[in-house]
């Protein structure tokens, strides 16, 4: 009976455990979307857009790969908080959004205001990306356990990175082409592949660099340089 106690004791404990991750991942994840929203209002410029302070910059990026990675990330938080108690929540969500912090990095260090043409052929470029082994690779491991936040965080930058650049080159101020790349990343990341599914998607990005490059005044949503 003792047992039986005990052992209900600890169910209840690591549900609770886990109910908590969550809700503190989602939340975290909502909160971002209105940080990032609020930054970014004004600030589109589609492919002219400049990106202002380092610092601003660094901050509003990791805002939006808060509020674009986290709910596609709460199984392998979830996975954490069973294995390794809540407390190992923030290390583990930290280190992982360190990562994308590195990319945004990169990113300010590498990126130009650029033509219309040159989005184009990076979304082409994307298109391509989704058809690699390279990136059924990291998607497959994206999806399985990590020990670590960093490590997790590599993973899912290595699937991810083609539809990030697609944000990139579209507009990386823009909430409409940030909340339009939310789908598929959210939707690789919680989904098991499928050729049905992922090779018409991947057809359709492709399409739609094709599409930016001659005639990108066709395009909803891109913002062409006055």
């Amino acid at each position: 009976m003792l047992l039986t106690t005990r052992a209900q004791s600890r169910t209840t404990a690591g549900t609770a455990a886990t109910a908590a991750a969550l809700t503190a991942t989602l939340g975290l994840a909502a909160a971002s979307w209105v940080v990032a929203v609020r930054q970014m209002n004004g600030m589109d410029m589609g492919v002219a857009t400049p990106l202002g302070s380092f610092a601003f910059f660094v901050a509003l990026w990791v805002s939006m790969m808060a509020a674009m990675m986290l709910p596609g990330a709460a199984p392998a938080v979830l996975r954490r908080a069973r294995s390794g108690g809540v407390r190992a929540v923030p290390l583990f969500v930290g280190s992982y959004l360190a990562v994308w912090a590195l990319v945004g990095v990169a990113v300010y260090v590498l990126y130009r205001p650029h033509t219309s043409a040159a989005a184009g052929a990076v979304v082409i470029a994307a298109g391509i990306y989704e058809f690699t082994p390279v990136k059924r690779h990291f998607r497959r491991r994206c999806r399985q356990s990590a020990g670590s936040g960093f490590g997790f965080g590599l993973c899912c930058v290595g699937s991810s990175i083609g539809l990030m650049l697609m944000l990139v080159a579209l507009g990386i101020m823009s909430v409409t082409w940030m909340a339009v790349i939310t789908v598929p990343v959210l939707a690789q990341k919680l989904l098991p592949a499928k050729a049905a599914i992922d090779v018409p998607l991947a057809l359709a990005i492709i399409g739609l660099g094709v599409l930016i490059v001659i005639a990108p005044s066709s395009v909803p949503g891109l913002t062409l340089p006055m």
